[in-house]
């Protein structure tokens, strides 16, 4: 009995010290909340046959909750290319929400965004889930980042050669942002 009241004592003690960890009325006050802007390139390579290599361009609204943490919305253009004989390259525009978390020296981040991809060539009519994890570094003007996105719904070749879905790509984005 005494252990475990010891054990939830330890626990209550941890979770009161981690919720104040970082607490600064007077940090908090200074900064000063607001939107920014950001267009960016990107380019990669596709994870699934028969799309070979990815590029496109983007722009980012972002809202800063606080120094650490934004919430960000993504749309733009991006095209996944096939070699010739796999058939015809597929274009889509990305619509995602996210959140990005500065996690060192205020210019390192991680971000998570979840969205739509909606496929405008190939003749293809399906919308896919869209998932993107990314790292990366920004200042006050630029931002570099890596990430992957997965694409649940769209159409892939399996090793064997039969139909399947689920494509992918690791891509790299370079932006110029400001801002609003």
């Amino acid at each position: 009995m005494k252990t475990t009241q010891k054990f939830t004592t330890a626990i209550m003690l941890a979770l009161a010290l981690c919720s104040f960890n970082g607490v600064n009325a007077q940090e908090k006050a200074k900064y000063d909340q607001g939107f920014r802007l950001g267009f960016g390139l990107n380019a990669g390579y596709a994870t699934k046959n028969p799309y070979k290599l990815t590029l496109g361009g983007d722009a980012r609204l972002q809202y800063d909750l606080s120094k650490r943490y934004s919430i960000t919305l993504t749309t733009g253009y991006t095209n996944l290319f096939v070699s010739e004989s796999d058939g015809k390259d597929l274009g889509f525009i990305p619509a995602k929400a996210g959140l990005k978390a500065f996690v060192w020296n205020d210019q390192f981040y991680l971000t998570g965004e979840a969205g739509a991809a909606i496929p405008v060539t190939n003749n293809y009519k399906k919308t896919s889930l869209l998932l993107s994890p990314g790292i990366g570094y920004a200042n006050k003007y630029i931002d570099i980042s890596a990430r992957y996105e997965h694409y649940s719904d769209f159409p892939t070749i399996n090793t064997d050669g039969t139909p399947g879905k689920g494509a992918g790509q690791v891509s790299l984005r370079l932006a110029y942002g400001f801002k609003l």
